[in-house]
């Protein structure tokens, strides 16, 4: 019995021995899983502090915007609508937009009557009125295709003021408008006839201008003689009479010594036009141009030959033309 005890005791030993070493071994691998998780713990807020601390004395930097590339035009912006505008003085570029459920209604609405109407342009002579529809002087109908979206126009009358309607012409004649432009105004074809009676020209600019004109100068084709009559017909008012106030100034009088006299001078205008950003040269001087493309000059015209070569250059460079007027005056 004693050495059954003995036994027992042994036993009861060892296994004792042999859970304290299993629970020291996991109490060591639990120690050592720990350690790292609070040491990278306090890396992690170490960063975060030195990031925080940082932030306090930074300068905000500037994002550049992403550069958009420009991209086409749209075929159509959903709304019925016709625009004109002014080429020159005789002619109209317009273009419109009928949106597909336009033509759906009106085809539920005309049946038969729309497959036999013809799509026109009604252009609209609304110079001096405000226009109500019905009140134009005058218009015209220009028939143009079902797929067609713009069209250039001949007036045919510059200096005018035009309304367009885009629509359809009904077989019984009934025109059924779908939209209307905008009011434009055509430019003169020539210089105003409307003169300004209070205009007037200093005696001594008047001298100087038609001097340049007479051709006074070393290079002068004309004779001293002759320049010499002029230069002094103009610096002793002869020319500033109410004979040719258009001319000159009209507050000049007569002298009185001369009862009857007699003073003839000619003038040239020269006009026309062009693409609005083209580049004239007139005598191989470049002149402005008007916003529409138009110009005009006017020039003295003394005896002789005049040669006024106008050469027109396109914006691109790629193409030009030459007009030259040739002009020739004698005195009788």
């Amino acid at each position: 019995m004693a050495l059954l005890r003995g036994v027992r005791e042994k036993i009861k030993k060892a296994v004792k021995a042999k859970k304290e070493k299993v629970m020291r071994k996991i109490s060591a691998s639990r120690t050592k899983r720990k350690e790292p998780q609070k040491q990278e713990r306090k890396e992690v807020f170490g960063i975060q502090e030195l990031a925080i601390e940082k932030s306090k004395f930074s300068t905000p930097v500037a994002v550049k915007a992403t550069r958009v590339m420009p991209q086409e035009l749209p075929a159509g912006y959903g709304v019925d609508r016709i625009v004109i505008q002014v080429r020159d003085s005789w002619w109209l570029h317009s273009y419109w937009e009928v949106i597909s459920a336009t033509w759906d209604k009106l085809k539920r609405e005309l049946r038969e009557a729309f497959f036999n109407a013809k799509k026109i342009i009604r252009v609209y002579d609304v110079s001096h009125i405000v226009f109500d529809g019905k009140n134009a002087h005058r218009f015209f109908d220009i028939e143009v295709g079902l797929d067609t979206t713009s069209w250039y126009i001949d007036t045919g009358s510059p200096g005018r003021s035009w309304c367009v309607d885009i629509g359809l012409l009904l077989g019984d004649g009934r025109f059924i408008t779908i939209a209307r432009s905008n009011v434009v105004y055509t430019p003169l074809a020539g210089p105003s006839w409307i003169t300004d009676e209070e205009w007037m020209v200093p005696e001594e600019m008047f001298a100087r201008l038609y001097g340049m004109g007479f051709g006074f100068g070393k290079s002068s084709p004309v004779g001293k003689a002759w320049q010499e009559r002029m230069r002094r017909a103009l610096f002793s008012g002869i020319f500033s009479s109410p004979g040719i106030a258009s001319a000159a100034s009209p507050v000049k009088k007569a002298i009185k010594e001369r009862k009857f006299w007699l003073a003839v001078n000619t003038e040239l205008i020269v006009y026309g036009a062009t693409e609005p950003d083209a580049k004239v040269l007139v005598q191989g001087k470049e002149i402005k141009l008007r916003p529409d493309g138009t110009f005009s000059l006017r020039y003295a015209l003394p005896d002789g030959k005049q040669v006024i070569p106008v050469r027109g250059i396109a914006a691109d460079g790629l193409e030009e033309k030459t007009i030259t007027p040739i002009v020739n005056k004698e005195t009788k």
